[in-house]
């Protein structure tokens, strides 16, 4: 079973090799489908447009949230293709980390000259 740093660099390096093909400026839809079939292409299991309940007291709300790509059931990816990543992107990642148990999220903006500059690590407990 594949550590979250080992699987973020394979994340890292198909995004590299998406954006090297096809630059910034598409919709986040679209490199969300390319990078979840580059991923699965590359027998690393991904997950599209995951929702995910929550518990809160005694009621479950069925859809907090819906998760871009959920890979190897460790990393949660939040795609971006804009102009500025706000803080708020990074908060609501983290957000998401700590209602799933997950340890790392990567937010990725393909809207960025290069995509390695676009990319934000978010931990939750990583060690």
């Amino acid at each position: 079973m594949m550590h979250e740093n080992e699987i973020s660099d394979k994340i890292i390096n198909c995004c590299i090799r998406i954006h090297e093909r096809l630059g910034p400026g598409l919709l986040e839809s679209v490199y969300e489908e390319i990078l979840h079939y580059e991923l699965n292409k590359n027998n690393i299991k991904c997950e599209r447009q995951v929702i995910v309940p929550i518990q809160y007291d005694n009621i479950r709300i069925g859809q907090a949230f819906i998760a871009d790509l959920i890979v190897e059931d460790k990393v949660i990816i939040e795609l971006k293709s804009i102009e500025t990543v706000l803080p708020v992107h990074k908060k609501q990642l983290l957000t998401y980390l700590k209602l799933t148990g997950k340890k790392l999220g990567l937010l990725i903006n393909f809207n960025s000259k290069l995509v390695r500059d676009g990319i934000t690590r978010v931990v939750n407990g990583l060690e």
